[in-house]
């Protein structure tokens, strides 16, 4: 992160407080994927970022090797798993740096939802806290996404900046070279610039109207987590500000530098009051001990509700991607034709209501010991280039534990004798409204393979899991 944020600035920043304000939009009412991003593999990558800089000098500052390797290093992660990637390059004063720019080849890429981190250190040292923290958590959140099976509504880009400690210049390089036309597809940029403050606190960005809505998605998200948070405006001093400048939505998270860290934030947060949230802030301490492992924990797992919630978010870019629904009586409103399983799952009942006409599954909310099922066979065609199966659910539950599994429903694909698999959701996913799922079967092109809900009850207190507007869709 560059300097300064003023103390006076600091001050300015709000206190959080009510939820959300009633009516704003938001997804306080409808996401509920809260993935678990590894906090394990994001150490191991800040790890890496030490061992980089020990190897080149000390640090990882543009136009020096260690930033360079930083960049070859990440650019090869996203390569192995799938990512479209380029190196970007541009001149400094410092020398030549690089943005990586990772693109997942999924969703529509009209509606693109960005993510992005600065990657460079200061001279000084190898910044493992600044900001090795944001940039090994956003790859992280990448690489699991790319490992999850899903397949985004909109497209999802991630971008790691060269040269942020030089004035933005990786991030201003790359808004500034965008057509216009590719500039307006951008949704939302997301920045994550020191989240691991050894010291820390729970900072949201507020300097953009335009993006309050993830702002306010954010606060929603750390309120659900029992962690307070205030609103911040950082003032330029991250990427974000090179997209705010063309008017496009922002928001991101920040837990602190070289600010001092107040008795009521201390009290709020714990950590030690009248000390710098980073004493290491811009020096050769900010190694990979400089860190607090929990907020780095709580920050990653920020990212990755965000990135999965936004991945489908309804942009008005339509339905799920692909044309073809190759499922027979997708909404059930045939009642259980084409559906085979457990009688009586496939019901027009009143007592939970379907998400589009009157027909659904619904699967358990027996109170008592019992596995329900239903599904349908479909042929992948060979040629696909692209297979989707996605599908509505709601789960309520009379089950009050917030940390037990008791009952589940399994999404499952039955190829000839094996069955995968593909998420488990259970009475801890509480969703009263429709949330939309959707997981990538392009793996089974060729092939006739059997689309199955499997629910299991425990024996007592219900959860219902109910399953409408069903598709796999093929371009």
């Amino acid at each position: 992160m560059r300097r300064s944020l003023s103390a006076a600035a600091l001050g300015l920043a709000l206190a959080a407080g009510a939820l959300v304000v009633p009516g704003s939009p938001s997804f306080a009412t409808a996401a509920v994927v809260d993935p678990d991003i590894s906090a394990t593999n994001t150490k191991a990558h800040l790890d890496q970022f030490q061992t980089i800089a020990n190897n080149n000098g000390g640090n990882r500052y543009t136009g020096r090797t260690g930033y360079k390797a930083s960049a070859d290093w990440v650019k090869a992660k996203l390569d192995a798993a799938g990512f479209t990637t380029t190196l970007q390059s541009f001149s400094t004063s410092a020398g030549t740096s690089y943005n990586v720019i990772a693109e997942w080849p999924f969703g529509d890429a009209n509606h693109v939802v960005m993510t992005g981190s600065h990657l460079d250190s200061v001279s000084a040292g190898p910044g493992i806290n600044d900001n090795g923290s944001g940039s090994a958590g956003v790859l992280e959140t990448a690489l699991t996404y790319a490992a999850s099976g899903q397949t985004p509504k909109n497209r999802l880009r991630f971008g790691f900046w060269g040269a942020e400690e030089l004035g933005l210049l990786g991030s201003k390089y790359y808004v500034n070279n965008l057509p216009a036309a590719e500039r307006d597809k951008i949704e939302l940029y997301m920045n994550f610039d020191m989240i691991a403050s050894p010291n820390p606190g729970y900072f949201i960005y507020d300097d953009n109207a335009a993006g309050n809505e993830a702002r306010d998605e954010l606060k929603s998200y750390f309120t659900g987590k029992n962690v307070q948070t205030e609103y911040i405006d950082v003032q330029g001093r991250s990427d974000h500000a090179a997209f705010r400048s063309l008017g496009l939505p922002t928001a991101g998270t920040f837990s602190g530098a070289e600010e001092i860290k107040t008795s009521a934030q201390a009290t709020k947060w714990g950590g030690q009051a009248n000390v710098a949230f980073d004493k290491c802030y811009h020096r050769s301490c900010d190694t990979n001990t400089n860190l607090d492992l929990t907020s780095l924990d709580r920050q990653i797992d920020a990212i990755g509700h965000m990135v999965w919630n936004y991945a489908q978010k309804d942009y008005g870019s339509g339905p799920p991607p692909g044309g073809s629904n190759l499922l027979a009586n997708p909404g059930f409103e045939s009642g259980a034709v084409n559906w085979t399983g457990t009688s009586g799952v496939v019901t027009s009942s009143t007592s939970k209501p379907a998400r589009t006409g009157t027909w659904k599954a619904w699967l358990q909310g027996n109170g008592s010991t019992s596995t329900e099922n239903t599904g349908q066979s479909v042929a992948i065609p060979a040629a696909a280039t692209a297979a989707t199966l996605s599908f509505w659910v709601r789960i309520d539950t009379a089950e009050t534990t917030t940390s037990t599994v008791y009952d589940t429903l399994k999404v499952q694909v039955v190829d000839g004798g094996t069955t995968t698999t593909l998420a488990t959701y259970s009475n801890l996913n509480k969703n009263t409204t429709y949330t939309e799922k959707t997981f990538n079967l392009l793996a089974y092109k060729g092939k006739t393979v059997t689309v199955k809900f499997l629910g299991a009850e425990d024996s007592s207190l219900q959860t219902s899991f109910v399953v409408d507007d069903t598709a796999v869709t093929v371009p």
